[in-house]
């Protein structure tokens, strides 16, 4: 693939991404879009639960298998190295689209808060919520995360290397704000269906499990740096852990 089509590529696929991922506000909080996650024709329980299931499986599948290590090296023996991260990110994103597509509703009501006071401030965390992952990928390499730092130094001929290991912002206080936005967004809602409980439960089960593989593949990669960082910062919550050096004084 010559520098300009890579480019091009790379463009394409974070635009999809930013489209996915757009979408998923409105999605999840059911506005502006035309397809959210309590619309569109229902189904019987056990048909939905299915296919539901189905659609969240095959993106954590996606997810697992292509952010390997291991799976990378075979991949880039198909595919460039240079757009390994937006076929990536392609791939997550079309998964995505296809949820929103086929998503069947569950409009059984599990909580509904209609005091208005207390609507605004849930609607406020949901919107806190999805500002967190955005920020917070700002706070790494947001173009590398989403591959077009790899297709535009390609392009000028410049050889590629991993941003180095820092602990910008969120990332002194937790070691894995992305996710906890990510958490707060699928939580934070006056109006919780079953749909969408399903949805919050089983994306948040994922995370978690999630989070080992990656540690371990960051442990691999980076060494002592991240296992120091790992046993002095918290991984979602603010503050829950102490230091090893008060630990070792407890």
């Amino acid at each position: 693939m010559n520098r300009a089509l890579s480019l091009l590529y790379g463009v394409v696929c974070y635009v999809v991404f930013l489209y996915a991922f757009l979408y998923a506000i409105g999605f999840l909080g059911n506005r502006v879009v035309p397809k959210s996650i309590d619309s569109g024709p229902e189904s019987s329980l056990a048909l939905s639960l299915v296919v539901n299931l189905i659609l969240l499986g095959l993106f954590a599948v996606q997810h697992t298998i292509m952010a390997r290590p291991a799976f990378k090296r075979w991949w880039t023996k198909i595919v460039p190295a240079q757009v390994e991260r937006s076929t990536f990110v392609l791939f997550a994103s079309l998964l995505l689209l296809l949820l929103y597509w086929q998503w069947r509703p569950l409009p059984g009501v599990i909580w509904s808060v209609q005091q208005p006071t207390a609507q605004t401030l849930l609607w406020g965390i949901f919107f806190l919520g999805w500002l967190i992952v955005l920020l917070s990928t700002y706070m790494v390499d947001h173009f590398d995360l989403f591959g077009l730092r790899q297709v535009w130094l390609y392009f000028r001929g410049r050889e590629y290397h991993h941003p180095r290991f820092q602990t910008k912002s969120l990332y002194r206080c937790i070691r894995h704000p992305i996710m906890l936005g990510f958490i707060v967004a699928f939580w934070a809602t006056p109006h919780m269906t079953v749909g969408h409980l399903l949805f919050a439960v089983a994306t948040t089960g994922y995370i978690l499990i999630g989070i080992q593989f990656e540690e371990r593949d960051l442990v691999n990669y980076l060494g002592k740096d991240y296992d120091d960082y790992r046993h002095r910062v918290p991984m979602l919550i603010p503050f829950s852990k102490k230091r090893h050096a008060q630990d070792d004084k407890a």
